[in-house]
């Protein structure tokens, strides 16, 4: 296999698993979470609050990350404008952090939704440095 259909098979595997994320993570939010919401105290309320906005920080930063790397392979932008200011994988201090684990009344799923999308985060941080360094 060549070097570029090894590098389209890697992004779209990536790409994939981005969108399943995603998915998975609006029907958390859209079903299961203010069932979540509601059997917690108010400081735990605030704290799920605060990771659900982390989560999707994250794969907004991700798709919008991902999808400018695919309007590069469809030569509908340069590299160059991909990876402009305006189109950098951003908010890496928000996105970074967060300590899943630290509270125990979380609930299971969220957590694993965020461990999930800070893996994720992590592998497009790096393909984003990848990109950035300069070809010899």
């Amino acid at each position: 296999m060549s070097q570029a259909a090894q590098a389209t098979s890697f992004f779209g595997k990536t790409y994939g698993e981005a969108m399943g994320l995603l998915e998975e993570a609006r029907d958390y939010l859209a079903h299961r979470e203010p069932i979540d919401r509601q059997r917690l105290v108010s400081l735990d309320r605030l704290r799920l609050c605060c990771e659900t906005m982390r989560l999707t920080a994250r794969l907004t930063q991700i798709m919008a990350w991902l999808l400018a790397q695919r309007a590069v392979h469809a030569g509908e932008i340069t590299q160059e404008a991909a990876l402009g200011d305006n189109r950098a994988l951003a908010e890496l201090e928000i996105c970074m952090g967060g300590a899943e684990a630290e509270s125990e009344a979380l609930p299971r799923h969220l957590v694993t939704l965020l461990e999930r999308s800070r893996r994720l985060y992590v592998r497009v941080a790096r393909l984003d440095e990848l990109a950035r360094r300069p070809q010899p």
